[in-house]
């Protein structure tokens, strides 16, 4: 771009010089503005080639864009999948651990009814022997106050 203003400006003064000082055209100044013209084309076709240079290397930036950005959606659906295999394991582990709370409860109740239902028959035995027991005790207090061999032995147990 600078060397085509150079050579704008080198013109107009060539020709600025050229019709002050003498006002025909000559053999030497037709030669140099063929020069110039080629110089010129030279010039305006280096110019082209840079844009189309310039274009070559947008369009391989442009691909290599492209391929970044399909890289990035690659690397989005792995973190999708990567959420959705989280989101899976986390709701397998919440249904995991109310199952296993749950069959904890069901285990406890069920240890408490079987308590209960063990220990009925022992309770129920027990009571019958404290019933029989106090019979005992109120018939031996009564023979006690006709015998007193058996009233010194229920004093010696601390019965009476």
């Amino acid at each position: 771009m600078r060397s085509l203003l150079i050579l704008i400006c080198l013109l107009f003064c060539i020709s600025t010089v050229g019709v002050a000082a003498d006002s025909s055209f000559t053999q030497s100044d037709r030669d140099r503005m063929i020069r110039l013209e080629e110089g010129l084309k030279a010039t305006n076709q280096r110019i082209d080639d840079l844009k189309s240079d310039m274009n070559r290397r947008f369009e391989q930036v442009d691909k290599r864009f492209e391929q970044v950005d399909k890289r990035f959606e690659q690397v989005d659906k792995r973190f999708e999948q990567v959420d959705k295999r989280f989101e899976q394991m986390t709701n397998f582990m919440f249904w995991g651990f109310g199952t296993l709370f749950s069959g904890m409860w069901v285990l406890i109740g069920f240890i408490l009814w079987d308590r209960r239902t063990a220990l009925a028959p022992a309770v129920r035995k027990t009571k019958e022997i404290e019933e029989q027991s106090e019979l005992l005790k109120r018939a031996l207090k009564e023979v006690a106050t006709k015998d007193p061999h058996v009233k010194e032995a229920l004093k010696h147990v601390g019965l009476l």
